[in-house]
């Protein structure tokens, strides 16, 4: 993986900011993820996180969307799986999930863990607000409250359609590459809330598709 590269993955630039203030404000984001990253040492949060950046700084150029918001909320979203026991997590996601409990702690767990780095960076407060919010539904609630919300939501699942979130979901749910597909594939619509994502979705779906027949899975 190339490293997490902040406010470069879009084409927007500086909207209504001064360069300075634009550059500050990337400044803050990488101070967030290597304050996050000791909470991403487990479930291959660190890579799932770097690729949902990615995937949500596409999503807020084709979307729009409050960068100030969805970026440290992507960055944090996962860091209280640090706090469910590893032997337990599978329980807690997944196609085979059997536990909605656990994987709420993840985000009741997140919210606190955010909550203090936000706070130790010295970050907005009224935006703190709107980010606890997105983390603490960001798998449990169903619907989305915002189009902030909306685009956490989708780059946080797009992960499962890229090529590594992919290979690394059909190992660790003991699935086969059909299968794993299929999953992927017949979800499409119930993941996703924004037309953006689910293209960005299918032509991954296509990627994966091609990998299988050329026989590089």
């Amino acid at each position: 993986m190339t490293p997490v590269i902040f406010g470069v993955s879009t084409t927007r630039g500086p909207r209504s900011i001064s360069d300075i203030q634009y550059e500050k404000m990337k400044s803050i984001f990488e101070e967030i993820y290597q304050l996050a990253k000791p909470y991403l040492d487990t479930r291959n949060n660190e890579i799932h996180t770097e690729i949902c950046i990615k995937f949500a700084y596409e999503l807020l150029e084709k979307e729009g969307g409050d960068e100030n918001i969805v970026i440290p909320a992507i960055i944090l979203h996962d860091v209280g799986w640090k706090r469910v026991p590893q032997d337990l997590q599978l329980k807690a996601f997944g196609p085979k999930a059997m536990s909605p409990k656990l994987n709420r702690i993840h985000e009741t767990e997140g919210v606190k863990i955010a909550k203090h780095i936000l706070e130790r960076v010295n970050y907005d407060e009224n935006r703190i607000v709107e980010i606890l919010e997105i983390i603490d539904g960001h798998d449990s609630r169903k619907e989305a409250i915002s189009l902030n919300d909306k685009i956490v939501k989708d780059a946080d699942r797009l992960w499962r359609n890229s090529k590594e979130g992919f290979q690394i979901d059909v190992e660790r749910f003991n699935e086969g590459i059909v299968e794993g597909l299929n999953r992927i594939r017949s979800n499409l619509h119930k993941w996703f809330f924004t037309g953006s994502a689910k293209e960005i979705a299918r032509e991954k779906i296509r990627n994966r598709l091609e990998e299988i027949e050329g026989g590089q899975n």
